[in-house]
């Protein structure tokens, strides 16, 4: 199965996003073509870690490969308590923050060449990540791939059940007004995750703190579409290449 088109040059290009995540706040949301708007918690992603963060993290088995790490909350937390992680996002506003906050970040899709593949222990794909592409299947086709046989996944799912695709823009509704371009996304609660993780086997699913959660673990096969060739897509300019932000070698190449 290829990649969801331009998923990631979308987001790199939602300049509110970024505007945001280099203020340490919002108003943000996604809006839909419908005008219906899913407000994103900017706050929260750029604070610290929180307990109910704190309790998936706990969940983590070996190296951990989080995707879409926004502003490095989670990758901070990990790496302040010595745990082996590293920290992909398209926007370059996300990584140099979660560089800042000592964490190790490279810009880069997940559907792009990774550091360690087939080798990470678990992958988190918080803060409705799920969502990457619009294509929940290829997602899961595609972290199954960047996993150790046995190894986990973590998602954060949407609380109510829904299993939704659409094409959404970040918006800014302040004064700025600002509008980022169209991108392919999706909304799945635990009931449609499940559904869509055949091959997967269901670890644990829990809600905390009005968040809710799934926990898959990968039965030991490589799908197909799991190598390492990035989209063939023309899009791709020179600042979207992957780069070790951080100075380091990516965690799961040590």
């Amino acid at each position: 199965m290829s990649a969801p088109p331009a998923t990631g040059l979308a987001w790199a290009a939602a300049d509110p996003y970024a505007a945001a995540l280099r203020a340490g706040h919002g108003p943000l949301f996604l809006r839909r073509a419908d005008g219906w708007l899913l407000p994103l918690d900017v706050e929260r992603w750029c604070a610290r870690a929180d307990a109910v963060d704190r309790d998936v993290l706990a969940r983590c088995e070996g190296t951990v490969l989080d995707v879409g790490c926004g502003p490095g909350r989670l990758v901070a937390e990990l790496a302040t308590g010595g745990r082996p992680v590293l920290g992909i996002d398209v926007s370059e506003a996300a990584v140099d923050r979660t560089v800042r906050l000592g964490g190790q970040a490279l810009r880069r899709s997940v559907f792009e060449p990774l550091p360690g593949e087939g080798r990470w222990g678990t992958v988190l794909l918080m803060d409705g990540n799920i969502g990457i592409g619009g294509d929940p299947r290829a997602l899961l086709d595609r972290v199954a791939g960047l996993l150790r046989p046995g190894g986990l996944l973590v998602a954060e799912t949407a609380p109510e059940d829904i299993d939704e695709r659409s094409r959404v823009q970040v918006v800014d509704l302040t004064g700025t007004g600002t509008t980022g371009i169209p991108f392919p996304w999706a909304r799945l609660g635990t009931p449609a995750l499940l559904r869509h993780a055949r091959g997967w086997e269901r670890a644990d699913q829990w809600t905390a703190g009005g968040r809710c959660f799934a926990a898959l673990r990968n039965r030991g096969r490589r799908s197909a579409s799991s190598s390492a060739e990035a989209p063939k897509r023309t899009a791709v300019i020179s600042s979207q290449r992957a780069r070790n932000t951080s100075g380091g070698s990516p965690v799961a190449d040590r």
